[in-house]
Order: structure tokens, then sequence, then C-alpha cells
């Protein structure tokens, strides 16, 4: 075993010398692969969910359907919160029937970490007041340990004002030491908060020799090792190796994404990493990434923490788009000026032509030249012709396209803004209800089903009314596209229809049938049903349909 793990830390030492700019360079290539096959990975994460969930309907015992729902749970913990919580009260429930109090608490203790990742704090804390320690084992009191030392430090990070802030440290701290005190030192708890502890202690070499034995205990690719390589990236960045940071980081991502990770704390670090290096276009691809699989997960926290930096992209891209609009504008003035030199030169070509007019009897050989000379002249005015008449298109191109940015960065500000004043609104309630303990009228006031309807009908009514707004001629100018009988009225001007969103969204150019369908939420097929009977129904060739819906409204 101990020549094992030095072989290991022997690989670990020139994997780390072969890190270079071109390394990590590939891992981010590797990152963009990834994420455009996210949902083959997700599918596989699905996929052994089932399996698990099928041999727990056919558990034959109490035993086997304890151990079928806790490898729920671990398969959920990273997936989806909630469900991760469901299979641990389904624990619950079993040792309580078989008279396992020590697996009883252990499972509470994970209740309680599993809403402190969500900021239910009070929850966590409740849960965990509720445990009788007496009936533990060493395992359950490590996790009883950890879970109240986890509470605490997630408070402190998002500053939640429930008690003193330099409470919850020493709080944090007397449990973390008594966690130490009876859980494995190879278990992945104890190696993290151990190697936490080094990096906040600016101890950077004790947290590198605490990482390197926690990498010799986990497998590379698997989940635990997303996790180690992220503590990695942090004691990395403690000493300023740029190049090396950023290849755990990008192995931290990686790893995350191919295990169809959904709370991705790695990603968020990652996109702030590239905001600082002014790769924008790929920052808000992975932050847009990680805002839809931390929704998936169910981490008011983590889509907290994803908001500024999303703002910021936002901003960012609006001083490129003005920056690009002063070029643009520079270019203009350049060609201005040029094209008044060209027309300088026209006027004295002119002059000149005329002179060599009443020469013309006296100089054949001026006579030649002077036939040349408005051959270049014809010349210079019909390339002069094109220029403007190319000028003239990429300028109304332009123009087109920056209202269309301008107006949707707009309105997505705006919706931005609604949906943050709505979510603080329903916390100043739901707080309000849970201070004064109105736990029914909590109930009652979270109880409606339509609430996502209704959000997703304000929704697309925005959508219409944007849509209609930049482009108010599109449903006659679609119509002119369909034969007489295939054309599609609609009962309200100012609202589309589902077939006229799809190609509205095509018009925008979302082309992807499973994009499209997470949009309108409808599954993919019905959205490919949609889009081949209107295609059926179109005058000229139907392959080209599409392409002729998205030159609707240019120039």
């Amino acid at each position: 075993m101990i020549l094992t793990t030095q072989l290991f830390l022997a690989l670990s030492v020139l994997i780390g010398h072969a890190q270079t700019p071109e390394s990590v360079d590939s891992l981010l290539h590797c990152i963009d692969e990834a994420i455009d096959h996210s949902a083959q990975y997700v599918s596989r994460k699905e996929q052994r969910i089932r399996q698990l969930q099928q041999q727990l309907s056919q558990a034959k015992n109490l035993h086997a359907e304890y151990q079928l729902s806790y490898r729920l749970y671990e398969e959920y913990t990273p997936f989806v919160n909630d469900s991760a919580i469901i299979y641990l009260k389904r624990c619950i429930e079993i040792a309580r029937k078989t008279g396992k109090h020590s697996e009883v608490g252990k499972c509470q203790a994970l209740i309680a970490i599993r809403c402190s990742s969500t900021g239910k704090f009070i929850e966590a804390l409740n849960t965990l007041n509720a445990i009788d320690t007496t009936q533990l084992d060493n395992i359950a009191k490590g996790t009883y340990y950890m879970a109240y030392n986890h509470v605490y430090g997630e408070i402190i990070y998002y500053r939640n004002p429930i008690t003193p802030e330099a409470q919850y440290g020493i709080m944090a701290a007397q449990y973390r030491q008594k966690m130490y005190a009876v859980l494995p030192r190879t278990s992945n708890s104890v190696f993290q908060y151990r190697e936490l502890d080094a990096l906040n202690a600016h101890d950077n070499r004790e947290a590198m020799r605490i990482n390197d034995q926690w990498l010799s205990h986990v497998e590379k690719g698997s989940h635990p090792y997303a996790l180690v390589a992220l503590y990695r990236y942090l004691a990395y960045k403690a000493e300023n190796d740029s190049t090396r940071m950023m290849y755990w980081l990008a192995e931290s991502v990686l790893t995350d994404i191919r295990n169809g990770v959904m709370d991705q704390g790695s990603m968020w670090e990652m996109a702030n990493q590239l905001m600082g290096l002014n790769d924008v276009d790929r920052a808000y691809k992975y932050i847009s990434f990680n805002s839809i699989s931390a929704n998936r997960f169910g981490s008011r926290q983590r889509l907290a923490q994803i908001s500024p930096l999303l703002s910021a992209i936002a901003k960012m891209y609006k001083d490129e788009n003005d920056q690009y609009n002063r070029r643009q504008n520079y270019t203009l003035c350049i060609i201005s000026i040029l094209a008044l030199m060209l027309l300088a030169g026209v006027f004295y070509v002119s002059r000149q032509r005329h002179k060599l007019a009443i020469a013309r009897d006296d100089l054949a050989k001026t006579n030649r030249q002077l036939y040349e000379l408005n051959a270049q002249l014809k010349s210079l005015n019909e390339q002069l012709s094109i220029t403007n008449s190319q000028l003239s298109v990429v300028n109304h191109e332009l123009t087109d396209a920056n209202r269309v940015k301008e107006e949707y960065v707009g309105r997505f500000m705006r919706l931005c803004s609604i949906y943050i004043n709505k979510i603080e609104d329903l916390r100043k309630r739901v707080h309000k209800k849970l201070k004064t303990r109105q736990y029914d009228e909590l109930y009652e006031m979270t109880r409606p089903q339509n609430f996502k309807e209704e959000e997703l009908e304000e929704f697309y009514t925005n959508f219409d009314s944007a849509f209609l707004q930049l482009f108010p001629h599109f449903l006659d100018s679609f119509n002119a596209l369909l034969r007489p009988e295939e054309r599609i009225e609609q009962p309200k001007k100012e609202q589309l229809s589902t077939p006229i969103r799809i190609f509205a969204l095509i018009r925008l150019g979302i082309n992807d049938s499973s994009k499209i369908a997470e949009f309108l939420h409808y599954s993919v097929n019905t959205i490919y049903n949609y889009r081949a009977h209107i295609k059926k129904g179109a005058i000229n060739d139907k392959d080209s349909f599409e392409e002729d819906v998205r030159k609707i409204g240019t120039f």
C-alpha cells in the first residue's frame, strides 16, 4: 500500500510538470465539447438512477431496500437535491423499522447538510437539534459533527443573519475537531476539511501534502476526484501558479460535466477566471450552463452566486458593442473622406477631359490617352457605385442588428429585475411567516399548482410582444411563404400561436429542436412534428423553407 501511494504521488509530480498553457487550452476545448454533449452524460446518469429504482421496486427485504435507497441518495446528491432528501427520508423510515437508531441519526444529519447546501439554514439546524446523539456510533457521530460544521460554514460564507458571525466560526471549529476525532483519517470529509484548515492558515505546503494523500485515495474521473481537483486548484491559486491552477480547475469542471453533476462550484470559479482573462464568450457559455444546472439541482444559493457574474458579462458585452459601434463610425468617416477625395478626383478628371477634347484634332496621341482615361474613370465610377451599395447594405444590417441586440438586452435586464423582485418579495413573505410561525398560512401560500403556468404565460406574452415589436410584419411575411390553404390565422394579433412561436425562434437563430422544446416546454417530437407539418405547406422547396423564414425582416 505504501509503495502504491508513492508511485501515485510520483505520477502526480510528472503530470504537474506536463501542465502547460497548451494542455490547459486543450482541456478548455474538451470542456466546450463536454458541454455540447452534456445531454448524453445526464442521460447516462438518469439511466443509472432508473436501474437503481427498478432494483428498489424489486427489493425482497428491508436491508436491501435500505442499501438501494442510500445508493439512490448518493446518485441524487450532486444531481437533484430534493430527490436526494426524499431518499434519505426513506432510509430513515426503513432504519426505524429495523431499529437501527444510529443510521436514523446519520441520515438526519445528511438531510441537514442537503438543506444548508440550498440555503435552508433554519430547517438544517432544527433537524440537527432533533437528533438523539446517545444512540449514534462513531460514523454517525462524525456525520453529525460534520453537518453542524457544514451548516455554520455555509452561514458564514453566505452571511445569513441568524447569529453573530464570530460565534459561527467558533462553533464550526469545535464541531470540526470533534469530527476529526471519530471519522477515519482517510475519509473524503476529513481530507477536505483538513486541507481547508491548512489553506485558511496560509500553510500551502501542508495543504498540498494533504491533497497529495487525498488524491491517492480517489479514482480519477469520479465525483470525489472533481472535489480533490478543485481543492488542488485552490492550493495552486494560493501560490499564484496560474498554469497549474487553471489545469486542475479545468480537470474539476470536466469531471463534473462527465459525471452529470448539477451542483458545479468549479464551473462558476472557471467562469470568473475566464472573465479575468477577457474570454467573455466562453465565460458566458460556462456561466449559462452553470445557471441551467443549478436550477435543475435546486440551489437558491448557487443561483444567487451566479447572478452577479451574469450581470458583469452583460455589461462587458455592452461595452464591447459600444467599442464596435465607435470603430464602425470611425470607418464610415474614413470612407466618407475617401469618397470626397474620389469625387474631387472625378471633377479634376472631367476638367482634363474637356481640355483634351479641345486639343484632340491636334494631338492624336492625347486622344488615345484620353480614351484610356475615360475607360478607367468608368471603371472607378462602377466600383464607387458598388462600394456605395455595399456600404448601404452593411449600414442597414448593422442598424437592424444593433436594434435587435439593444431591444433584447433591455428586455432581458427588465425581466431579470422583475424576477429578482418577485423572488425577493416571496422571500420576505416566507421569512415573515416563518418568523411568526404561521406555517398553515405559508402552506396555503405555496400550495397553488398553477404558479408555473402563470409565469410561463407571462413569459410567453413578453416574448410575443418583444418579437412582434421587432418584426411587426412577420406573420404576413410568414404566411406569404405558405400555400393559401395552409396559412395560419392568429386569433389575437398581439399573441403568437405555438407554430408561429416555433418559427419565431428559428428566425432569431434558435434552430435546434431540443432547445426550442426546452424553451416552449414541449417534447422534442412535438416540435419536430410541428416543423414538418408547416414545411409541407410551403409554396417553394420545403428544404429551403426555414432559410426563407430566417430572412424575414432582413434588409
